[in-house]
């Protein structure tokens, strides 16, 4: 009987082990539960955020999943004391195990498994806990966490065979979510801390490795006390671990813990708008007509232009990684360089605000007070303001989530009139208040807009990018991707095609109101200013005074069809455009971005540069992938494009935009044109030096929505004085290189108003262009 129960026990004991090696076999192959291939484990931590860098070496933004900010950091920028915390706490025979902890996980067995110590400690190393936060699903029962240790102890002795131990630590610490999307050391340092990780100090080292045990329950901005207490608690595991003194416990166990916190936010930062255009830009898919509603058509001409024409659009689906994948800004830790310098994005964005939020907002506010329909114009009536709020209701989340649900069209309108609290935004900061949704629609449109850029004109750099003025509550993009009426922006296109057709600057022309037959209709152009109505000017100062006068006749003297040909050169693509004489006012559409491109050619020799937005682009091991040259058109000949600076230099030097000389003391030379559309919807300013062409938009988010009042509702009011600012800030950094004092390289003894063999078809005034 005894020899029988011998054999049996020791017929167990062999079957167990039996079974504990097939189980662990099974698992090793892949055959029980899930094990991560050989060549992810050689890279485990491949879901980096893409890093976007400017110009001058900055990182302005990072883009990745679930908005985590993770950027990895190899083992040498980390802080002695960092390792040494991790160490002391989470794993203190690191150095002498193989990834699993015999001894501490034995004591885990008897003390928490058998006796129930809860706090006795886990027996989980630090590579165990990698693999648990690399490859494990969070576990909803006991059971299923049981079930899961095996797998992770296996992975566990894969990493240790794969990596050295520094490596581990890194892999760690760069993938733990420290809470506030701070995810990796690198951001929780610097969300918490401001600092890199190599410069964090023993007490703020001892906090973030606190947060690994469990960093809801130890929230340093919710719970600081609680926090403080886990710190101490690290820095006395350091005491027993041999890293720290008694003496120096005693006196860093007193500090407080000093944060200097600020939440890591996508919509926060430098160069927001740009940010989420190049994001977009770069994960563009192949345009098909069927993404695309109906109303928006012109999109698709303009992505399908880009995709074929631009090699940065849409280039992380046009480039494929080794493996056959196309790349993914998301995941695949890439070093995107941009070409925009951080100093003249701050100038631009400082630009806008100072001149939108402190001086036009407060004046559109106070006029507003007169109107009763406000903040749209009194031109419109009491019905037509309905129509235009009821479209905003209809486009606005809240109805469109109502609407998913089943809710009826009256009681969805009965709730947009239901007030209800809400925080809006203001200039001093946000608030908390009681509205109806309607009232908030109304009161988000009385905000004005603006949008900027700044490019160089020999290369097409992009150096700064401004979208709007808050780009948490104003997401809409107004760089590139608003369009609205150029107005008289338009006109050096048109002199432009006159300087072709052999006019000169200096040639006569009548300023006189004539009518024009467009389209079987009779059009008489109006001009804001009367100055020397009825006489002979020439075409430099129709230009600089920017005479309607002076371009409708103008191009009725030349062709219409040609004009739009010559638009597209400038890169004024919009398929909307149709030949006619009105053209000549700028009723056409464009983003402020087509508009400075255009611009560049007046200050390149007859060329054009389109934006050029990013220079290369690294993987995530520093290997250059990608390389991106200027792309250029010739517009115009030399001649010509030296021909338009004199009359562009006089709408600084003596015309709309003399300001600039009186008013701001630029004393340079400086190219430029003011634009304002009708009632004033619409305000522009594109000025230019030999080295930087920067343009600035700023209107309504509807076209209804402006200053009702021409002093105000200018370009030269509304636009140019961002320019100004702008360019003040730069010029007063030399270490930026741009000089005040350069000249536009115009050949010695050229003659502006020598003649060449005109091309110019002679057109009757009165025959129609359609």
């Amino acid at each position: 009987m005894r020899r029988k129960l011998i054999i049996f026990l020791w017929s167990s004991l062999a079957a167990i082990v039996f079974a504990v090696a097939l189980i662990f076999t099974s698992i090793w192959f892949g055959w029980i539960g899930y094990m991560p291939p050989i060549s992810e484990l050689q890279n485990p931590i491949n879901r980096f955020a893409t890093q976007v860098y400017s110009a001058d070496g900055k990182v302005i933004g990072t883009w990745s999943h679930n908005k985590e900010n993770r950027i990895a950091v190899p083992y040498e920028s980390l802080s002695p004391h960092l390792v040494q915390a991790l160490i002391a706490t989470e794993d203190m025979r690191f150095y002498e195990h193989s990834g699993i902890d015999y001894i501490a996980l034995g004591r885990a067995i008897v003390k928490r498994g058998l006796m129930g110590n809860e706090s006795a400690g886990g027996g989980s190393t630090i590579t165990q806990q990698l693999a648990k936060q690399l490859y494990s699903e969070t576990a909803h029962s006991t059971l299923e966490r049981v079930l899961q240790k095996p797998i992770e102890w296996v992975i566990a002795i894969k990493l240790e065979r794969h990596y050295t131990k520094e490596e581990i630590i890194a892999f760690y610490l760069n993938y733990f979510d420290f809470l506030h999307n701070a995810v990796g050391i690198k951001t929780a340092s610097n969300t918490y801390f401001k600092k890199e990780p190599k410069d964090l100090t023993i007490t703020e080292s001892a906090m973030l490795i606190g947060l690994c045990k469990n960093p809801s329950l130890f929230n340093p901005v919710r719970y600081p006390d609680r926090c403080l207490a886990r710190r101490n608690v690290v820095l006395s595991q350091m005491v027993k671990a041999g890293y720290l003194s008694t003496a120096d416990y005693q006196t860093l166990k007193q500090d407080s813990l000093n944060l200097n916190f600020h939440r890591v936010d996508h919509k926060d930062g430098l160069a927001t708008y740009f940010r989420e255009f190049l994001r977009q830009y770069l994960m563009a898919k192949r345009p098909e007509p069927k993404n695309y509603p109906s109303w928006n058509r012109q999109q698709f001409v303009f992505d399908s232009i880009a995709w074929v024409s631009d090699p940065l659009y849409g280039w992380c689906n046009k480039n494929f990684k080794k493996n056959g994948e196309p790349y993914n800004i998301y995941t695949d830790g890439l070093k995107v360089h941009t070409s925009i310098d951080s100093r003249l994005q701050k100038y631009a964005e400082d630009a806008v605000y100072r001149h939108l939020a402190r001086f036009l907002q407060p004046e559109f506010m106070k006029e507003n007070r007169r109107k009763p329909n406000a903040p749209f114009t009194d031109q419109l009536t009491p019905a037509q303001v309905r129509s235009i709020l009821n479209r905003s209701i209809k486009q606005s989340e809240r109805y469109r989530s109502l609407k998913a649900i089943g809710v009826s069209e009256d009681d969805i309108m009965a709730s947009f009139k239901k007030p209800v609290n809400m925080t809006v935004f203001t200039y001093h900061g946000e608030i908390d208040t009681v509205m109806t949704p309607l009232d908030s629609i109304r009161y988000y449109k009385s905000f004005l807009r603006a949008g900027f850029v700044s490019m160089e004109p020999m290369t097409g750099l992009v150096k700064a990018y401004v979208g709007g003025v808050n780009f948490s509550n104003f997401q809409y993009d107004m760089a590139t991707g608003g369009r609205r009426q150029v107005g008289s922006t338009i006109k050096p296109y048109l002199h432009s095609l006159a300087m072709e057709n052999g006019f000169s600057p200096c040639d006569l022309v009548p300023n006189v109101q004539r009518s024009y037959m467009v389209a079987g209709k009779s059009w008489t152009p109006r001009n804001a200013s009367r100055a020397r109505a009825g006489q002979m000017v020439t075409l430099k100062w129709g230009l600089a005074h920017s005479s309607n006068w002076v371009s409708a006749y103008l191009l009725s003297k030349l062709n219409p069809r040609q004009f739009v040909g010559l638009l597209g050169d400038f890169g004024i693509n919009n398929p909307d455009i149709h030949p006619s004489l009105a053209l000549s006012l700028g009723p056409c559409e464009a983003s402020v971005c087509e508009m400075v491109s255009a611009y560049t050619v007046f200050a390149n020799h007859g060329i054009r540069c389109a934006p050029m937005f990013v220079t290369r682009i690294e993987d995530n091991e520093g290997n250059i992938i990608a390389r991106f040259q200027p792309r250029m058109n010739e517009v115009i000949s030399e001649t010509s494009a030296n021909k338009m600076l004199v009359g562009l230099r006089a709408v600084v030097d003596e015309g709309t935009a003399s300001r600039l000389r009186h008013k701001y003391n630029f004393t340079g030379e400086i190219g430029g044109k003011t634009g304002t559309t009708n009632r004033n919807s619409d305000a522009w300013f594109i000025g230019f030096t030999p080295e930087l062409v920067s343009g600035c938009w700023i209107g309504g988010e509807d076209r209804d929505i402006h200053f009702d009042s021409m002093k105000m509702g200018q370009g030269a009011t509304m636009a140019l004085p961002i320019w100004a600012y702008f360019m003040q800030k730069v010029y007063a950094n030399k270490s930026l290189g741009y000089d005040e004092n350069a000249v536009f390289a115009i050949p010695e003894g050229f003659d502006p108003c020598s003649k060449e063999d005109s091309e110019v078809d002679e057109f009757g005034i009165d025959e129609v262009y359609e």
